[in-house]
C-alpha cells in the first residue's frame, strides 16, 4: 500500500479524527515496490502515517486540495467486512431514529462523513437505493458498497448508481457513472414508464432518479416540510424554487387556502403538477408557475402571507461567498418586504460555504433595508438521517430561519 508521509505537526487534525488530509500537509509519498506508477492513482487506498513513520490511519487518495479522505484511523489496512458494517451501523441509527415506517419510506441511509464514509451518498426510496459517490474511491468499490446494502437494508431490492454529476470532473474514471447495481425489473419498468412513488410521513411522493436533481428528491427538508404543515391552516402560500413540490404538498395538507408552486425548470412544474394530483385529486387551490424567482418576485405586494425560500446553492465554494451572501440578501429583502403583515417566511442556505451566522447576517441585513419588524420563531438545519460527524463541522450545510413579519 502506498505510505502517505506528513510533515510535522499535520498529524494533529487526524488525531483529532478530522476525516481530511490537506495537500499541503504531505511531507513526502512513498509508493509500493509494486506500484504500477510514479504516483498514486486517483482513488486508491493509502495509508496516512506521521513524521516518526506511526500509522495515522487509511483513506481513498485523490488529486485536489483534499488529498486523502480517511475511512478508519489507527489501522494498516481495512478490515474484510468493512463496507456492510459500516452500511450496518448507519442503518441502525436510520432505525434507532423512528425514521423506517409504512408512511415513510423515504430516508438518508447514508450522508459521507456524517456516517464515517466521506465521500457517499445514499438515499433509499421504498425498494430502490440512489448511491451518489463524490469520490473517485467511493466509486471504485461501488459494487461492494451496494452488496453491503442489499444485505443489510431488508426493503431495498434495486441499487441505483447516480454519480455522473458528483465524480470530480478532472478524474479519470474507469467505469459506468450511471446505472443498476443491483436491479429487479418490476422496480425499473415502473421508474421507465409511469415513475416511482416513495412515501414521506403519509404523503406520496414521484421520484425520478433517472434524470431528477441529486438523487431525485430533497430528503434534507422533511422536518421543515413538517413544521410549515403547522402555519398553513387558512394561509395564501407561495412556494419558491419549489422543486418536486414537497413544501406545497404539506401546505395543502396543513389546510392552505391557496398554494403557489414557482421553478423555473418546466420539468420540476410536472413533478409539482403530479405529486399535488396524487396526494390531492380534486384540489383547486393549487397553481404551479415555471418561472424566473425575481422575475415572478417582481409584484406579488400583500398576496400571500406564508412565503417559503429555498434556492439552490448561492455559493458552492468559498470563493462565491460574497457575491452569495448579496444574493441570500437580495433574495430575502423581497420577501420581507412583499410578504403581509404577520406573515410566516420559511428561509433557508444549503450553501456549505455560507455558515449559519454569515446566513442569518444576510437575512438580518435585508430585515433592516426593509424597515420591517421581524421575529425569529424558528431556526433550523438538516434531519437526523443527515448527520454531523462531530470532529468534521464542514458537515453542516443546511440551514434556516423561521420569520414572522409585522
Amino acid at each position: 500500500m502506498t505510505t502517505i508521509c506528513l510533515k510535522p505537526h499535520k498529524e494533529e487534525s487526524l488525531l483529532r479524527q478530522h476525516p481530511w488530509v490537506f495537500s499541503g500537509a504531505i511531507h513526502k509519498i512513498i509508493l509500493d515496490a509494486s506500484h504500477p506508477a510514479t504516483e498514486p492513482t486517483e482513488g486508491e487506498l493509502v495509508k496516512v502515517v506521521d513524521t516518526n513513520g506511526k500509522t495515522l490511519g487509511v483513506g481513498h487518495w485523490q488529486i485536489g486540495s483534499i488529498a486523502v479522505r480517511v475511512l478508519e484511523f489507527g489501522v494498516d489496512e481495512l478490515p474484510d467486512n468493512f463496507w456492510k458494517e459500516r452500511i450496518r451501523s448507519a442503518y441502525q441509527v436510520r432505525v434507532l431514529l423512528g425514521l423506517i415506517s409504512p408512511s415513510n419510506n423515504t430516508f438518508r441511509l447514508v450522508h459521507g462523513e456524517g456516517d464515517f464514509l466521506p465521500g457517499l451518498v445514499v438515499d433509499v426510496y421504498a425498494d430502490t437505493a440512489v448511491v451518489q459517490a463524490h469520490s473517485v474511491g467511493m466509486h471504485n468499490v461501488r459494487k461492494e458498497i451496494a452488496n453491503a446494502i442489499a444485505d443489510v437494508v431488508p426493503q431495498v431490492k434495486n441499487v441505483y448508481y447516480k454519480s455522473d454529476d458528483t465524480l470530480p470532473f478532472k478524474a479519470s474514471v474507469a467505469g459506468e457513472k450511471v446505472g443498476y447495481l443491483i436491479e429487479s425489473v418490476s422496480s425499473t419498468e415502473l421508474a421507465s414508464r409511469e415513475g416511482f412513488w416513495s412515501m414521506e410521513n403519509g404523503m406520496s411522493f414521484r421520484i425520478d432518479w433517472l434524470r431528477g436533481q441529486k438523487t431525485g428528491f430533497f430528503i434534507d427538508q422533511r422536518e421543515n416540510r413538517a413544521l410549515l404543515e403547522r402555519y398553513a391552516a387558512g394561509r395564501d402560500v407561495l412556494n419558491m424554487f419549489c422543486y418536486t413540490g414537497g413544501f406545497s404538498v404539506f401546505a395543502l395538507r396543513g389546510g392552505a387556502r391557496s398554494v403557489h408552486s414557482v421553478d423555473v425548470s418546466e420539468k420540476a412544474i410536472e413533478l409539482v403538477r403530479a405529486n399535488v394530483a396524487r396526494n390531492f385529486s380534486r384540489a383547486t387551490n393549487h397553481e404551479a408557475f415555471a418561472c424566473e424567482a425575481f422575475e415572478f418576485m417582481r409584484d406579488i405586494k400583500d398576496k400571500y402571507d406564508l412565503i417559503i425560500l429555498d434556492p439552490p446553492a448561492f455559493a458552492k465554494h468559498r470563493d462565491a461567498v460574497k457575491n452569495a451572501l448579496r444574493g441570500y440578501q437580495r433574495l430575502n429583502a423581497k420577501g420581507i418586504e412583499q410578504i403581509r403583515s404577520g406573515g410566516i417566511l420559511f428561509t433557508f442556505s444549503c450553501s456549505q460555504a455560507i455558515d449559519k451566522e454569515m446566513f442569518r447576517l444576510a437575512v438580518f441585513s435585508a430585515a433592516a433595508q426593509v424597515g420591517r419588524k421581524v421575529r425569529i420563531l424558528h431556526q433550523l438545519h438538516q434531519p437526523q438521517d443527515h448527520p454531523i460527524n462531530i470532529y468534521h463541522p464542514e458537515g453542516e450545510y443546511l440551514k434556516g430561519l423561521v420569520l414572522q413579519v409585522e
